[in-house]
């Protein structure tokens, strides 16, 4: 081997060295936490689609009226959908409704007319826009888009909040599935003594801190699903924990057999047993302390 064919391979060796050493030593890109809460929904809704299942829509149980209304500011315009009893002029008790992670679509407007169907004024809230996705690759980019600017989540949840007291409330709760449960919890965190209950349907990112739960004075009701890891029956036991330690007195409910988005009658992991007993708790636990 000449002088000179050595010294290139020498060469070479140091610089595939130099690679190696750059691959196993760099730091790891850490996600942020708008991807995280990302990749977390992805992985729940592995294989999920928005599309119907054959399950037949449950109708409102009085006839309703629903319309597109504007909830927030000149400077910071939002749209959502108010539904409420037909006829009704009366002050009615208020729920803010929040979307999955699909965004404000025909389910989550049904779900709305549902909820209005049982006596309340209910907003169903728009946290991305106006845009829905129709996949899980869509749904990520818009889950990840929305949780990246907290602070505007915070602000359309609180104009929703005043819009409803203006409208008369006479009390105002939230509910909210998968990515809306995660941000009912965050309406009661953000009306700590205000809010007069909230419903967290498999809603990711609980907060496992007494200390920050300790402020919430509503009831809370909370369903999930055994079979879920996002949130984990680990993780929602020790939210459960924690909101007793912090002197509350929560109502969780773990349904064996059921998957993440299980009460989704448009979604590929329906429960429909799970999903009705849920409905029952739900509508008995709003009328206890919303409408009592």
């Amino acid at each position: 081997m000449s002088k000179k064919l050595g010294l290139i391979l020498v060469g070479l060796v140091a610089l595939l060295g130099t690679i190696l050493f750059q691959q196993f030593n760099s730091p790891t890109v850490a996600l942020t936490h708008s991807q995280q809460v990302g990749q977390a929904l992805m992985q729940s809704h592995q294989g999920d689609l928005p599309v119907p299942t054959g399950a037949v829509a449950q109708m409102p149980s009085m006839a309703v009226s629903g319309e597109q209304v504007s909830y927030g500011t000149d400077s910071n315009p939002m749209t959502g959908y108010l539904a409420r009893p037909a006829d009704s002029t009366e002050s009615l008790p208020a729920l803010i409704v929040i979307h999955e992670w699909w965004g404000l679509n025909d389910n989550i407007q049904m779900m709305t007319d549902r909820l209005a169907g049982e006596g309340y004024m209910a907003l169903a809230v728009d946290l991305y826009g106006g845009e829905v996705a129709e996949n899980p690759e869509q749904a990520k980019m818009l889950v990840q888009s929305a949780t990246a600017n907290p602070q505007q989540i915070q602000e359309n949840l609180r104009q929703a909040y005043a819009y409803l007291e203006g409208q008369q409330a006479t009390k105002i709760g939230s509910i909210g599935w998968c990515f809306g449960g995660s941000r009912s919890l965050e309406t009661a965190l953000l009306f700590p003594d205000k809010l007069d209950a909230a419903v967290i349907y498999y809603g990711g990112q609980l907060v496992t801190d007494a200390d920050q739960l300790a402020a919430l004075e509503m009831p809370i009701l909370g369903i999930f699903g055994a079979l879920d890891d996002n949130p984990s029956p680990e993780t929602v036991q020790q939210f459960e924990t924690a909101l007793k330690s912090a002197g509350k007195s929560p109502e969780i409910y773990i349904y064996d057999g059921a998957d993440h988005a299980f009460a989704n009658s448009s979604g590929t992991r329906y429960n429909a047993a799970a999903a009705e007993d849920a409905w029952t708790k739900t509508t008995a636990f709003l009328e206890r302390h919303l409408k009592e």
